[in-house]
C-alpha cells in the first residue's frame, strides 16, 4: 500500500480527535478517553501499515485489525470513514436507534473484522485469525488492540501461550498502556507490572513505543516482524484522553460525555493544534 507521511498523519490525528469528539457529544455517549489514547495507533495502522481497504476487504490475502479494546470503537469508527469504507455522515447515527454504529465492534459495519467488547476474546481470535493464515499458507498478518486493563483477562494469557507455541509471526498484539481502566489506576485494581517481562517469558518479541507519537510508531511497525517465529507484542505507551489537556489522564473519561463548555474548549484546543501544525509545516 501507499504509505501517507508522518507529517500528515500527525494533522489526519488532529482531525481524527476533532471527529471522534463531535460524535460523542451528537450521540451523548461513548468512551472519550480510551479512544483519545488509542487514535494515533489506529492512524499508523490504517494508513501506513495495514493492507486494508475498502476494495480489498473481500481479498482473503487482507491484512486483518481486531479491536479487542472494543469500547473505544469511536476512534475506529472514524478512521474507517476516512479510508472510505462508509460515508462520514454515517458516523452522525453513531448509539441511535435502529443504527449498526453501536458502542463496540459489530460486523454489521463495513470494516469491521469481528464483534468484540466483550475484553479478553479479541487476542484469541487474533491467534485462530494468525493460525488459519500460516495453516493456508496465506499472506495476511494479523493485528489487535487491547487495553492494559483487559490484562486482568486469564485468556489473554492462555492465547498467548498458543500464539508462541505456534511460532506466529505474522500476528502483532499491540497494547494501549495507558494506565487507566474505568474504576481507577490500572495498577491500584489489579497490578499488571512488569509487563515487558511477562510477555517475554510467554514467548514474545517485546518492543515498547510511545503510543501517542506517530514517527515512532511509523518506525516501529516497519521493523515487523520483529525476530522470526514469534509473535510481536508492542506496548505503546499512551496518555488516556491525549490531546485534550483537561482529559488526559482523567479516570472520570473513560466514559464521559463533554459539556457544550468542554466541547468549546476542546474544539479550541484542536484548532490551536492544528494552527500549530500548519505553522510548523508551512501551510494555513
Amino acid at each position: 500500500m501507499l504509505k501517507t507521511s508522518s507529517t500528515d498523519l500527525e494533522l489526519k490525528s488532529i482531525l481524527y480527535r476533532r471527529k471522534i469528539l463531535s460524535i460523542i457529544k451528537q450521540a451523548n455517549s461513548g468512551h472519550t478517553g480510551g479512544s483519545l489514547s488509542a487514535v494515533d495507533i489506529l492512524n499508523v495502522l490504517y494508513n501506513a501499515v495495514m493492507n486494508v481497504s475498502p476494495g480489498n476487504f473481500q481479498d482473503p490475502n487482507r491484512d486483518r485489525f481486531i479491536q479487542s479494546k472494543g469500547h473505544s470503537v469511536e476512534a475506529l469508527y472514524v478512521v474507517l470513514a476516512d479510508k472510505g469504507f462508509y460515508p462520514e455522515a454515517a458516523l452522525d447515527t453513531l448509539n441511535q436507534y435502529g443504527s449498526h454504529f453501536i458502542g463496540h465492534p459489530t460486523r454489521k459495519v463495513n470494516g469491521i473484522e469481528q464483534n468484540t467488547g466483550a475484553l479478553g476474546h479479541g487476542l484469541s481470535i487474533a491467534v485462530g485469525t494468525a493460525l488459519a493464515a500460516k495453516k493456508d499458507g496465506r499472506s495476511y498478518r494479523v493485528f489487535t488492540l487491547l487495553g492494559d486493563g483487559e490484562l486482568e483477562e486469564g485468556s489473554n494469557w492462555e492465547a498467548s501461550m498458543s500464539a508462541a507455541h505456534y511460532t506466529l509471526d505474522n500476528l502483532t498484539v499491540i497494547i494501549d498502556y495507558n494506565g487507566l481502566q474505568i474504576t481507577g489506576p490500572v495498577e491500584t485494581v489489579t497490578g499488571i507490572t512488569h509487563l515487558h517481562e511477562k510477555f517475554a517469558a510467554f514467548g514474545y518479541a517485546v518492543r515498547e513505543v510511545n503510543g501517542n507519537c506517530i514517527p515512532d510508531l511509523s518506525a516501529l511497525f516497519d521493523q515487523l516482524p520483529f525476530e522470526p517465529g514469534k509473535p510481536n507484542i508492542i506496548l505503546a505507551h499512551t496518555t488516556k484522553g491525549k490531546g485534550i489537556s483537561f482529559i488526559e489522564n482523567q479516570v472520570d473519561w473513560h466514559h464521559h460525555v463533554p459539556t457544550d463548555a468542554e466541547f468549546a474548549t476542546a474544539m479550541a484546543e484542536l484548532d490551536a493544534a492544528q494552527a500549530t501544525w500548519g505553522a510548523k509545516n508551512g501551510t494555513r
